[in-house]
């Protein structure tokens, strides 16, 4: 998973990129204060997020993700990119398809990826407990 900046008024013109590797984001940017601000984004500190599908049965209110998922990788890209002045777009990898396997029904198709990334970052495809 790739996600490109720009500036809100020029979305052609590309500041950097940051790709999803597993545990961290790699950061790509000529500019050395574009570069500064996508480490700063990327920093490896928890986010909130206020998404319901995130929440346990009953509960309300933001979520906390620790860093190290891809849920947290685009929560941060989202959420953080504003206040640094850039927009951002999230772009898939063009040389890997995602699909569907009903017999993988008990996954959502968030945690499909996620799984899908993990394993292309040459990881065993066993994931960590604590995610």
């Amino acid at each position: 998973m790739r996600a490109e900046f720009f500036r809100s008024d020029s979305p052609d013109q590309l500041l950097g990129v940051a790709t999803w590797d597993g545990p961290r984001a790699r950061i790509d940017a000529e500019d050395e204060e574009v570069r500064s601000a996508l480490h700063r984004i990327f920093r490896p500190t928890p986010v909130l997020v206020d998404d319901p599908a995130l929440r346990s049965a009953g509960t309300t209110g933001p979520v906390v993700l620790p860093p190290g998922s891809l849920r947290w990788f685009l929560a941060v890209a989202r959420t953080r990119s504003g206040a640094e002045g850039m927009a951002v777009r999230l772009v898939p990898e063009p040389h890997e398809a995602v699909g569907w396997d009903p017999a993988g029904t008990y996954r959502t198709f968030g945690e499909a990826v996620e799984r899908k990334e993990w394993v292309a970052a040459g990881r065993s495809e066993a994931r960590p407990a604590a995610e």
